[in-house]
Protein backbone atom coordinates (compact mmCIF):
# COMPACT_ATOMS: atom_id res chain seq x y z
CA UNK A 1 0.00 0.00 0.00
CA UNK A 2 1.44 3.37 -1.01
CA UNK A 3 0.20 6.77 -2.09
CA UNK A 4 1.24 8.35 -5.38
CA UNK A 5 0.60 11.88 -4.12
CA UNK A 6 1.93 12.75 -0.68
CA UNK A 7 -1.00 13.67 1.58
CA UNK A 8 -1.27 17.02 3.32
CA UNK A 9 -1.49 15.25 6.69
CA UNK A 10 2.06 13.92 6.33
CA UNK A 11 3.34 17.34 5.30
CA UNK A 12 1.65 18.80 8.37
CA UNK A 13 3.13 16.13 10.66
CA UNK A 14 6.66 16.61 9.27
CA UNK A 15 6.74 20.35 8.48
CA UNK A 16 10.55 20.60 8.60
CA UNK A 17 11.00 18.12 5.75
CA UNK A 18 11.16 19.19 2.10
CA UNK A 19 8.16 17.88 0.15
CA UNK A 20 8.17 20.13 -2.91
CA UNK A 21 9.76 23.30 -4.23
CA UNK A 22 8.19 26.55 -5.45
CA UNK A 23 4.89 26.16 -7.28
CA UNK A 24 5.46 29.38 -9.21
CA UNK A 25 8.14 28.11 -11.60
CA UNK A 26 7.95 25.41 -14.28
CA UNK A 27 10.67 23.25 -12.75
CA UNK A 28 10.53 19.51 -12.07
CA UNK A 29 12.90 17.83 -9.61
CA UNK A 30 13.56 14.22 -10.59
CA UNK A 31 15.14 12.07 -7.90
CA UNK A 32 16.52 8.53 -8.06
CA UNK A 33 16.83 6.29 -5.00
CA UNK A 34 18.83 3.14 -4.18
CA UNK A 35 21.73 3.29 -6.67
CA UNK A 36 24.31 3.57 -7.93
CA UNK A 37 24.46 0.28 -9.84
CA UNK A 38 25.79 -0.66 -13.28
CA UNK A 39 23.52 -0.56 -16.31
CA UNK A 40 20.44 0.90 -14.60
CA UNK A 41 22.15 4.05 -13.32
CA UNK A 42 23.99 4.30 -16.62
CA UNK A 43 20.65 4.17 -18.46
CA UNK A 44 19.34 6.99 -16.26
CA UNK A 45 22.42 9.13 -16.90
CA UNK A 46 22.19 8.62 -20.66
CA UNK A 47 18.47 9.42 -20.70
CA UNK A 48 18.88 12.57 -18.59
CA UNK A 49 21.69 13.77 -20.82
CA UNK A 50 19.50 13.39 -23.91
CA UNK A 51 17.08 15.93 -22.42
CA UNK A 52 19.73 18.17 -20.86
CA UNK A 53 18.17 17.34 -17.50
CA UNK A 54 19.74 17.46 -14.05
CA UNK A 55 18.54 15.29 -11.18
CA UNK A 56 19.35 14.19 -7.64
CA UNK A 57 20.60 10.70 -6.78
CA UNK A 58 19.97 9.47 -3.23
CA UNK A 59 22.67 6.82 -2.97
CA UNK A 60 23.05 3.81 -0.71
CA UNK A 61 26.53 3.78 0.80
CA UNK A 62 27.00 0.05 0.25
CA UNK A 63 26.29 0.50 -3.47
CA UNK A 64 28.80 3.35 -3.67
CA UNK A 65 31.40 1.04 -2.14
CA UNK A 66 30.56 -1.74 -4.60
CA UNK A 67 30.33 0.49 -7.70
CA UNK A 68 32.59 3.53 -7.23
CA UNK A 69 33.00 3.96 -10.99
CA UNK A 70 29.25 4.37 -11.47
CA UNK A 71 29.14 6.84 -8.59
CA UNK A 72 31.90 8.88 -10.23
CA UNK A 73 29.90 9.00 -13.47
CA UNK A 74 26.92 10.45 -11.60
CA UNK A 75 29.13 13.15 -10.08
CA UNK A 76 30.94 13.84 -13.35
CA UNK A 77 27.60 14.53 -15.03
CA UNK A 78 27.01 17.25 -12.41
CA UNK A 79 23.96 15.72 -10.77
CA UNK A 80 23.28 16.31 -7.08
CA UNK A 81 24.10 13.57 -4.58
CA UNK A 82 22.01 12.64 -1.55
CA UNK A 83 22.51 10.29 1.40
CA UNK A 84 20.14 7.28 1.57
CA UNK A 85 21.86 5.52 4.53
CA UNK A 86 24.58 2.92 4.11
CA UNK A 87 22.32 -0.14 4.30
CA UNK A 88 18.86 1.18 3.30
CA UNK A 89 17.56 1.13 6.85
CA UNK A 90 13.90 1.64 7.74
CA UNK A 91 13.86 4.32 10.42
CA UNK A 92 10.66 3.16 12.10
CA UNK A 93 12.21 -0.24 12.81
CA UNK A 94 15.73 0.93 13.69
CA UNK A 95 16.94 2.39 16.98
CA UNK A 96 18.16 5.97 16.71
CA UNK A 97 21.81 5.26 17.49
CA UNK A 98 22.10 2.60 14.77
CA UNK A 99 20.22 4.77 12.28
CA UNK A 100 22.37 7.86 12.80
CA UNK A 101 25.62 5.93 12.70
CA UNK A 102 24.56 4.17 9.49
CA UNK A 103 23.69 7.54 7.95
CA UNK A 104 27.05 8.99 8.98
CA UNK A 105 28.81 5.98 7.45
CA UNK A 106 27.13 6.82 4.14
CA UNK A 107 27.82 10.52 4.67
CA UNK A 108 31.56 9.88 4.58
CA UNK A 109 31.08 8.77 0.96
CA UNK A 110 28.40 11.18 -0.22
CA UNK A 111 29.64 14.41 1.42
CA UNK A 112 26.24 16.03 0.88
CA UNK A 113 23.71 18.19 2.70
CA UNK A 114 20.77 16.15 1.32
CA UNK A 115 19.24 13.10 2.99
CA UNK A 116 16.25 10.95 2.14
CA UNK A 117 15.02 8.27 4.55
CA UNK A 118 14.57 4.86 2.87
CA UNK A 119 10.88 4.00 2.44
CA UNK A 120 10.12 7.54 3.62
CA UNK A 121 10.05 6.09 7.15
CA UNK A 122 11.75 8.19 9.79
CA UNK A 123 11.03 9.01 13.43
CA UNK A 124 10.82 12.59 14.62
CA UNK A 125 13.70 11.88 17.00
CA UNK A 126 15.83 10.83 14.02
CA UNK A 127 14.82 13.97 12.14
CA UNK A 128 15.97 16.10 15.06
CA UNK A 129 19.29 14.28 15.33
CA UNK A 130 20.07 14.51 11.61
CA UNK A 131 19.09 18.16 11.34
CA UNK A 132 21.05 19.30 14.38
CA UNK A 133 23.44 16.39 14.82
CA UNK A 134 22.74 16.40 18.54
CA UNK A 135 24.14 12.92 18.92
CA UNK A 136 26.19 11.51 21.75
CA UNK A 137 28.04 13.48 24.44
CA UNK A 138 31.13 14.04 22.31
CA UNK A 139 30.27 13.75 18.60
CA UNK A 140 33.21 13.20 16.27
CA UNK A 141 34.14 16.67 14.99
CA UNK A 142 34.93 15.42 11.49
CA UNK A 143 31.55 13.72 11.15
CA UNK A 144 29.84 16.77 12.58
CA UNK A 145 31.43 18.92 9.90
CA UNK A 146 30.34 16.77 6.98
CA UNK A 147 26.85 16.07 8.30
CA UNK A 148 25.97 19.45 9.78
CA UNK A 149 22.73 20.89 8.47
CA UNK A 150 21.32 17.89 6.63
CA UNK A 151 18.21 18.77 4.65
CA UNK A 152 15.73 15.89 4.75
CA UNK A 153 14.03 15.49 1.38
CA UNK A 154 10.75 13.66 0.84
CA UNK A 155 8.57 13.98 -2.29
CA UNK A 156 5.14 14.90 -3.52
CA UNK A 157 4.94 12.35 -6.38
CA UNK A 158 5.87 8.67 -6.14
CA UNK A 159 6.14 6.99 -9.54
CA UNK A 160 5.56 3.50 -8.16
CA UNK A 161 8.34 2.08 -10.34
CA UNK A 162 9.36 -0.27 -7.49
CA UNK A 163 5.96 -2.02 -7.70
CA UNK A 164 6.40 -5.17 -9.80
CA UNK A 165 2.61 -5.45 -10.16
CA UNK A 166 2.39 -2.02 -11.77
CA UNK A 167 2.47 -1.75 -15.56
CA UNK A 168 5.11 0.53 -17.12
CA UNK A 169 2.31 2.61 -18.67
CA UNK A 170 0.61 3.11 -15.28
CA UNK A 171 3.95 4.17 -13.79
CA UNK A 172 4.25 6.83 -16.49
CA UNK A 173 0.65 7.95 -15.97
CA UNK A 174 1.18 8.25 -12.21
CA UNK A 175 3.80 10.89 -12.82
CA UNK A 176 2.21 12.96 -15.56
CA UNK A 177 -1.16 12.99 -13.76
CA UNK A 178 0.18 14.22 -10.42
CA UNK A 179 3.35 16.25 -11.12
CA UNK A 180 3.17 20.04 -11.27
CA UNK A 181 5.40 23.08 -10.82
CA UNK A 182 8.00 22.34 -8.16
CA UNK A 183 7.21 18.64 -7.82
CA UNK A 184 9.84 16.34 -6.35
CA UNK A 185 9.38 13.00 -8.12
CA UNK A 186 10.76 9.64 -6.98
CA UNK A 187 12.14 7.02 -9.34
CA UNK A 188 14.55 4.21 -8.43
CA UNK A 189 17.76 3.28 -10.25
CA UNK A 190 17.43 -0.34 -9.14
CA UNK A 191 17.04 -3.69 -10.89
CA UNK A 192 13.62 -4.17 -9.32
CA UNK A 193 12.33 -0.92 -10.85
CA UNK A 194 14.07 -1.12 -14.19
CA UNK A 195 11.20 -2.48 -16.35
CA UNK A 196 8.98 0.45 -15.38
CA UNK A 197 11.78 3.02 -15.18
CA UNK A 198 13.04 2.20 -18.67
CA UNK A 199 9.59 2.82 -20.11
CA UNK A 200 8.44 5.75 -18.01
CA UNK A 201 11.51 7.97 -17.62
CA UNK A 202 12.08 9.02 -21.25
CA UNK A 203 8.35 9.56 -21.71
CA UNK A 204 8.10 11.68 -18.55
CA UNK A 205 11.05 13.78 -19.71
CA UNK A 206 9.54 14.29 -23.15
CA UNK A 207 6.06 15.08 -21.78
CA UNK A 208 7.25 17.84 -19.48
CA UNK A 209 9.97 19.13 -21.81
CA UNK A 210 7.30 19.63 -24.49
CA UNK A 211 5.33 21.68 -21.96
CA UNK A 212 8.31 23.95 -21.31
CA UNK A 213 9.48 22.54 -18.00
CA UNK A 214 13.07 22.56 -16.83
CA UNK A 215 14.56 19.57 -14.94
CA UNK A 216 16.77 20.65 -12.07
CA UNK A 217 18.70 19.05 -9.23
CA UNK A 218 17.98 19.91 -5.61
Amino acid sequence: MYLIKSPLLLKWYYPSLLWNKSRTEKVIYLTFDDGPIPNVTDFVLKTLKAFNAKATFFCIGDNIKKHPDVFERVKNDKHAIGNHTFNHLKGWKTDDETYIQNTLKCQELTQTNLFRPPYGRIKKSQVRSLKSLVYGPEPDSRLKTIASGLNIVMWDVLSGDFDTNLSPEKCYRNVIKHAENGSIIVFHDSLKAFDRLEYALPRVLKHFADKGFVFSSL
